[in-house]
C-alpha cells in the first residue's frame, strides 16, 4: 500500500429485508479487497462481518431495527428512584447471583410458563404481603437465571420474608418485599428497556444500579 505504512479508509453500509410482522433476520457486511503487485501478482481476500441481526419481532417504535445481538445491554435502575429495589438487587448480586457483569448476565425469556413459574416460585402467591409492599424477584423473572433454572430461594434482613434464609451462590433467586411503587417503576423500566435494546429470547443482558 503507497504510501508506506499508511491506513485505507472506507465505509460499508447495510439494509434489512426482515421488515414484516414477526419477522427476524441476520445482516452481514462482506469485504473483497484486491492487493496488486506488479511483482507477484494480485493477492484478493475476503472478511465478512457478521454482526447485527435486524427484526420487526419486538413490538416497539420504530418496529423495525437493528442490534448487535450478543452485546449484553445494561438494564440500568435508579437508586434515587427505587431505593427499596435497588437495595434488593445490590445484595442479590453480592450474594452471587448472576446479571451484574458481561461475564455473567440474565438471559431473556419470553416463555410464559418459565416465567409464571419464575414468579411462583420466588414469590408464592400464599405469602403475605406487608401493607403497600409487593415481592419483588431476583433474577427477574423475565429470565431464563430465574428459580425455575434450579437452586433455592434466599432473601435478606429487612425483606419481610420470615424464615427464608441468606443464601450464597450463583444458583436460585431471591425475594424481597418492596414498596409497590418501586415495583411498579421496575415494571415500566423492563418493558421499555425490551423494547429499545430489542431484546429476544435467548438474548443476554445486565442489571445495574446507577444514581
Amino acid at each position: 500500500m503507497a504510501p508506506l505504512s499508511s491506513w485505507k479508509l472506507g465505509e460499508s453500509f447495510f439494509d434489512t429485508t426482515a421488515t414484516r410482522a414477526g419477522a427476524i433476520g441476520r445482516c452481514a457486511t462482506t469485504w473483497t479487497l484486491s492487493v496488486a503487485n506488479a511483482t507477484y501478482g494480485t493477492s484478493k481476500s475476503s472478511v465478512t462481518l457478521n454482526e447485527f441481526r435486524c427484526d420487526n419481532a419486538t413490538g416497539g417504535r420504530p418496529t423495525v431495527g437493528c442490534v448487535v445481538p450478543w452485546y449484553a445491554a445494561p438494564l440500568i435502575y435508579s437508586k434515587s428512584r427505587a431505593p427499596q429495589l435497588a437495595s434488593h438487587i445490590t445484595r442479590a448480586q453480592r450474594s452471587g447471583l448472576p446479571g451484574a457483569t458481561f461475564k455473567s448476565p440474565l438471559t431473556r425469556t419470553t416463555n410464559a410458563a418459565t416465567m409464571k413459574r419464575n414468579r411462583d416460585l420466588a414469590c408464592p402467591r400464599d405469602e403475605s404481603r406487608p401493607q403497600g409492599k409487593s415481592c419483588d424477584e431476583y433474577p427477574l423473572a423475565t429470565s431464563k437465571e430465574g428459580l425455575s433454572a434450579g437452586g433455592k430461594r434466599r432473601s435478606f434482613p429487612g425483606c419481610s420474608i420470615p424464615g427464608v434464609p441468606s443464601r450464597t451462590g450463583a444458583k436460585g433467586a431471591s425475594a424481597c418485599m418492596i414498596s409497590t411503587s418501586d415495583q411498579n417503576y421496575q415494571g415500566g423500566m423492563n418493558s421499555s428497556f425490551y423494547k429499545a435494546e430489542r431484546m429476544l429470547d435467548g438474548d443476554p443482558y445486565r442489571v445495574l444500579i446507577g444514581d
